[in-house]
């Protein structure tokens, strides 16, 4: 246990939660009771929601997630009772490029090095939950195939937590090999057919575990998965192979969020880790749920940039679960922006500008965030600032890494002004949910993205065709993009305008309820960089991890 955290009694407190709402799992960490979503220590009263996004960020990411604890803690340290509801990191990108998940320097969550290894075990529930299903459908296959699957189109694939590219295609074998006294089976449906892996984070099982508002709803999701169709051509669901009651066993306790705290002792719920390039890039709806239950203000960071987890936010997850957020805190760095204007940090402002935008589009009040680098000049800074000013952008600079609460709580005053100055919030999505799926994606691509329009592949029109015959042309979409520009092409800067966003392809998440759309070159398994962040990390003669940040 480190030194100076609290114990997690403590932290409960805070909260004024009863004991039997608080399920220990640690000295420093506990699971909370579902019971929260019925009843609440503050009765009937409702906190504000807030949602932590950025500007395109470069690499190496530009503080979003220290920004988001900083603020928090700046909240507490100002006298308002707030708790941030934080993603699950995955051991990709923490074994690969990007490094821990948990912030850093005196803006973290912790126990950081087990939130960003192990923890409670969620992650490993999922990945469990979604393979037994990969195995019942094999194992169906095998033993004569009573729904008459068509192997050739099963669509559900393995997964794993771990950047592995090898596993990106495989071949699956289901037939028994050949022994000494025994020649080899017959034929059977599935054998050597061609499938994959995914990383758990761009798991179906985690965006739905990630927007289940209830047990019941956990089970209502998991029972209309599609994992393929019949040689009629007919949907077949994780319900017709009687997968749902194992799967649910496996994620009853990973449906819990996890309670934990900043390195100040602030509260801190980390639960669910879905991707935003790839899926909806945010923590679950039942940690924002309960969290504004418990306290005045909700702090969630949404992955990656506007046009990402934000605007997933907005179009997914806000008319799924009906929780609005109250404004939007855009953070963003000198190094980001001088990275969008290709070494010219006045160039970049155009990216700055479009996020803005962004957010006002869905008519959210936005707070920009500036997070201080140690290499950024006063001159810089003060051109930035001078940008904000002139676009009547409200702003305030960000220390949460060096000086933690402290650091963050201009950045948290200025969140509470305004939004006690705009109480009557109304946001929007981009599109009608009556909508049609290409009217759907014209929208985000022309709204957020700043595309001209769009162009789909044949495999695209092909995959759409199937899902409209099968009832699913209602859905909303998920657009997998690369989270390296406004665009669909890593290397287009600013805020690129006279493109079109390219569908390669779409995907079915029938118990999520929505559509992927993936465009440009997007992986969902990605791979580890010549020189991986998992060659720094080991552990000391104590036994305490060391190199995850």
């Amino acid at each position: 246990m480190k030194k100076n955290l609290l114990p997690i009694e403590a932290v409960a407190a805070k909260l004024n939660l009863p004991e039997a709402m608080v399920e220990r799992r640690s000295p420093i960490s506990a699971k909370l009771s579902l019971d929260l979503l019925k009843t609440s220590p503050r009765g009937d009263r409702r906190g504000k929601l807030i949602l932590v996004t950025a500007t395109t960020p470069t690499v190496s990411g530009e503080g979003k997630t220290v920004t988001a604890i900083g603020l928090v803690q700046g909240l507490e340290r100002i006298g308002k009772s707030a708790i941030i509801s934080s993603r699950e990191p995955s051991l990709g990108p923490v074994f690969g490029m990007k490094g821990g998940a948990a912030g850093g320097g005196r803006s973290q969550i912790e126990p950081a090095e087990k939130i960003n290894l192990h923890f409670h075990g969620d992650f490993h529930a999922i990945t469990s939950a979604h393979n037994l299903l990969a195995a019942l459908i094999d194992s169906h296959l095998f033993h004569g195939n009573e729904l008459d699957i068509d192997p050739t189109a099963v669509t559900w694939p393995r997964t794993l937590d771990m950047n592995d590219r090898a596993l990106r295609n495989v071949v699956l074998s289901v037939t028994a090999p050949a022994s000494a006294d025994a020649p080899p089976k017959r034929h059977r449906d599935g054998d050597n057919r061609p499938s994959g892996f995914l990383i758990t984070a761009a798991s179906e099982i985690m965006a739905i575990l990630s927007l289940a508002s209830s047990r019941e709803d956990l089970r209502r999701r998991i029972a209309r998965i599609i994992i393929g169709q019949n040689r009629n051509g007919d949907p077949v669901t994780a319900a017709d192979l009687r997968a749902t009651g194992p799967m649910l066993a496996l994620l009853s306790e990973a449906l819990l969020p996890n309670l934990v705290q900043t390195t100040e002792g602030t509260p801190a719920m980390v639960h669910c880790g879905p991707f935003a390039n790839i899926a909806h890039g945010t923590s679950s709806v039942v940690s924002h749920e309960i969290g504004l239950r418990l306290t005045d203000y909700v702090v969630n960071e949404t992955g990656f940039a506007s046009d990402l987890g934000f605007e997933k936010y907005m179009d997914l997850v806000m008319p799924s679960s009906g929780i609005k957020p109250s404004l939007a805190v855009l953070v963003t760095t000198v190094q980001s922006l001088r990275n969008q204007g290709e070494g010219d940090l006045q160039r970049g402002f155009s990216n700055l500008e479009k996020h803005i935008s962004i957010v006002h589009g869905f008519h959210l009040p936005v707070v920009v965030a500036i997070n201080r680098f140690p290499n950024d000049t006063d001159a810089e800074l003060n051109t930035l600032k001078a940008f904000c000013e002139a676009h009547d952008a409200s702003f305030a600079l960000s220390e949460a890494f060096t000086k933690g609460g402290e650091g963050a709580a201009d950045l948290a005053r200025k969140v509470v002004e305004t939004i006690d100055a705009n109480p009557n919030v109304a946001p929007i999505s981009t599109y009608s949910p009556t909508a049609s799926v290409t009217e759907k994606i014209t929208a985000v691509a022309r709204s957020v993205y700043g595309a001209d329009g769009i162009e789909l592949s044949e495999a695209a029109h092909q995959s759409l065709a199937r899902f409209e015959r099968w009832g699913f042309g209602h859905l909303p979409i998920c657009i997998a993009k690369t989270q390296y520009s406004l665009s669909d092409n890593p290397k287009l800067m600013g805020a690129p305008t006279g493109w079109n966003l390219h569908v390669s392809d779409i995907s079915l998440s029938a118990g999520a309820g929505f559509l992927v759309v993936i465009s440009g070159a997007m992986m969902l398994m990605p791979g580890l960089p010549k020189a991986s962040r998992a060659l720094d990390i080991d552990i000391d003669e104590n036994g305490d991890i060391t190199g995850i940040s």
